[in-house]
């Protein structure tokens, strides 16, 4: 069966090579009138340079864990690949919004100049240049998880071998995880001081349009789309579909690690590699189906966009039976595995798909619940953030329903719908949970094309609105711009549902590593248990490990605090860095004569400066205390208080980052459905009023929201790599 990891390997370079296409085939665009192509320039050069100087923290924060993983190799603690491959998850999550942000900065103003001719010329642009982020993240994926499989498989030849592989693997995945952790944190804040503002100077006090050129913020504003919204965000989706594949690997290893029948285990391996790598293929021909017509409303812009990803799903969903059947058809050991653990994947597209859905009806000014925030202005905008606020919390709903129903029939599916509570029973449901993540995932390639399109639209509006093109193209910019508000809050729906699935397989990847970490030690579990030999329920009466044990139930306490603690910290980090926006724009308003009257150029670097330098102070202490977190909970409480950390952080952080996500996406798309002509429209009290509540929402949804989902899997990592110092510190 090994030649299989050589399909994974050629679908990353399929994945990578159409990316290229796209990237190419959009830069021979024609990039308009040379206003558009100075503005254009000055959000590139910001964007790269504020890129440069977040690496040069984010380096110097990766070398000091890698030698700290390497220390702990030399003292058995871990075995001598992970720091490693902490470095290479990190890189190559790094790469993959490096990418995508290179191609968003030339795509904007090439965008702006198609929806010169036709609105579905822009869809076009921007949404072949959001594909190239969708095929960047899962080609790289790919290629990091096939290429660390083939050397390790060579390398590593112990006893019972896939499961040390593959926990080893997850060790790419902290460092894909602390990286993505860093590049939201800190593009979230960068993004959202300047956008705050922007809005709160130029548009409530001095009435002015959103991305006129004399706004002094605009352009920090428009930088702060592509290294939040677009790098940020590869990073993050990137060790999102990392994390479900590996995850779900080490569950399988885990799962049949005691398998009678040969090959079974590298098939359980090998089975979420070959269903991502198909989606690859299959993303590509939805991304050929998406486009639309001139005159174009938002259903009809959301119907191209759906036709694509509901394509691509539908298209998955029957590979997935034949990769199955492939793998396990003839196995008659279980001759109805091949089927069930296929359910187990249609079940985790089927809950993707509703999730998206779901924040489609909440987050569209198509649907009622946004109209009736926007109705809200009426009274000021008090009613405006209190009517998002509950539209946020009522959201949580159909996701945690679906989330949970897509557990309970994951697991069920995989055992072939047998309830017992065995041992074999639960590795086995354990890993159609986890393998229905990779489902959930498994067409990135598109459905995060739709995501960064979005920054790339917006960009693009920008970019028409500050070289003074025909309203007639801001109002096709816009249309595009409101589409990317509703397919961000999406895409983020997505990653926080496949992060909870995620995780939940995690926790069992991090009792596995606790077991490794014990023989490496040469010590069994708690009352004699042979480690070797012990099942997940040995391991869990081992411990204690359930809700009577105080120790667990302070854990989970942590967790939940976690979630809120990381979402205060980055939220008044935004609060602070944009007050310091805000003053700035008020001083050169008030100083620089002739700004207003267009005849003077603002500073924009100042705000670019101001923008870059909050950002870089204020995302360390939240992305450090993410790590620091669930090792000192280690060493003080011990694996039951971990596993109530991880328990806890994962059950509050996914209902706080539907929450925010979609209260956020509300107030964003209230304020365009007023700036449409409702409710009085642009300038308007009531315009200003949603103005407000799309400031509370844009730390939402752009920094604490998206970056929750990265904090649960963070901390599941860092419990997994940690694993052997808990063990040996509880041990002396």
């Amino acid at each position: 069966m090994n030649w299989v990891i050589y399909l994974v390997l050629a679908a990353s370079i399929l994945a990578l090579s159409f990316a290229y296409y796209f990237y190419k085939s959009m830069m021979k665009e024609d990039e308009g009138t040379d206003l558009m192509k100075k503005i254009a320039s000055h959000v590139r050069r910001g964007a790269m340079a504020y890129l440069k100087q977040q690496y040069k923290v984010v380096i110097i924060v990766f070398i000091v864990l890698a030698v700290l993983f390497f220390v702990m190799s030399l003292f058995d603690l871990q075995n001598g690949w992970v720091w490693f491959a902490f470095l290479t998850g990190g890189f190559f999550s790094g790469l993959a919004g490096f990418f995508g942000m290179k191609t968003a900065t030339y795509a904007s103003a090439r965008t702006a100049n198609a929806a010169r001719k036709s609105l579905n010329s822009g869809l076009q642009v921007a949404f072949r240049s959001g594909a190239v982020m969708g095929l960047v993240v899962v080609g790289l994926a790919l290629l990091d998880v096939s290429v660390w499989f083939i050397v390790l498989d060579y390398f590593i030849g112990a006893e019972n071998h896939l499961v040390i592989i593959t926990t080893t693997m997850l060790t790419f995945g902290m460092g894909a995880s602390t990286q993505a952790l860093f590049a939201r944190v800190g593009g979230g804040i960068y993004t959202k001081a300047a956008d705050v503002g922007a809005d709160l100077v130029g548009k409530t006090e001095y009435n002015i349009p959103e991305d006129d050129p004399r706004n002094p913020a605009t352009i920090a504003d428009n930088v702060g789309d592509n290294v939040g919204d677009v790098a940020g965000m590869g990073a993050d989706l990137y060790e999102s579909y990392a994390g479900s594949i590996l995850a779900t690997m080490a569950l399988g290893a885990s799962a049949f690690a005691s398998s009678a029948v040969a090959g079974m285990q590298y098939k359980a391996v090998f089975a979420p590699m070959l269903i991502a790598a198909v989606g690859v293929l299959l993303s590509i021909i939805g991304i050929y189906l998406v486009r639309t017509k001139e005159g174009a409303g938002m259903k009809e812009l959301l119907g191209a966009l759906s036709r694509g990803t509901n394509t691509a799903a539908i298209l998955i969903a029957v590979a997935t039976f034949c990769i199955m059947y492939f793998l396990f058809g003839k196995e008659e050991s279980n001759p109805n595995m091949w089927w069930q653990v296929s359910l187990s994947v249609v079940v985790g597209l089927l809950a993707g798909v509703i999730i998206g859905k779901a924040t489609e009806y909440y987050t569209s000014q198509s649907y009622k619940p946004t109209q009736k925030v926007a109705e809200s202005s009426k009274t000021g905008p008090a009613t405006v953030i209190i009517s998002g606020l509950g539209l946020g919390m009522l959201s949580t709903a159909i996701p945690v329903v679906t989330v949970g129903c897509a557990i309970i029939l994951a697991y069920l599916c995989a055992n072939g719908f047998h309830i017992a509570f065995t041992a074999q029973n639960l590795s086995m449901g354990l890993y159609g949970i986890g393998i229905a993540a990779v489902g959930m995932l498994s067409t990135l390639g598109i459905t995060l094309a739709t995501d960064a399109y979005g920054p790339i639209a917006d960009n693009a509006g920008g970019n028409a609105e500050m070289s003074g093109l025909d309203p007639e193209v801001r109002q096709r910019t816009d249309a595009l711009d409101a589409l990317g508000n509703t397919t961000a809050a999406t895409g983020k729906g997505f990653a926080i549902g496949s992060a909870a699935l995620t995780a939940l397989a995690l926790l069992a990847s991090y009792v596995e590593e606790i077991k490794l970490a014990l023989i490496r030690v040469g010590q069994d579990l708690p009352n004699g248990i042979e480690a070797a030999k012990a099942t997940l329920v040995d391991f869990m009466q081992a411990y204690n490990v359930n809700l009577m044990n105080p120790v667990v139930l302070v854990g989970v306490f942590i967790g939940a605090m976690m979630a809120f603690v990381f979402c205060g910290m980055t939220m008044n980090a935004v609060g602070r860095a944009a007050q310091k926006m805000v003053e700035e724009v008020r001083r050169q308003f008030s100083t620089i004569k002739g700004i207003l009257e267009g005849k003077a150029e603002p500073d924009y670097e100042r705000c670019v400066e101001i923008s870059t330098k909050g950002a870089q102070h204020e995302m360390l202490l939240p992305s450090i205390l993410a790590i620091l977190v669930p090792i000192l909970t280690g060493l003080i409480l011990g694996v039951p208080g971990v596993l109530g950390l991880l328990i806890g952080g994962l059950a509050t952080g996914f209902v706080l980052a539907v929450f925010m996500a979609n209260s956020g996406g509300a107030w964003d798309n209230a304020k365009k459905y007023v700036e449409e002509g409702h409710f009085g429209g642009k300038g308007s009290e009531n315009h200003k009023a949603t103005v407000v509540g799309d400031t509370v929402g844009d730390p939402f949804k752009d920094t604490s929201g998206p970056s929750l989902n990265i904090l649960i899997k963070l901390m599941s990592m860092v419990s997994i790599v940690m694993a052997g110092l808990t063990v040996s510190f509880h041990l002396l």
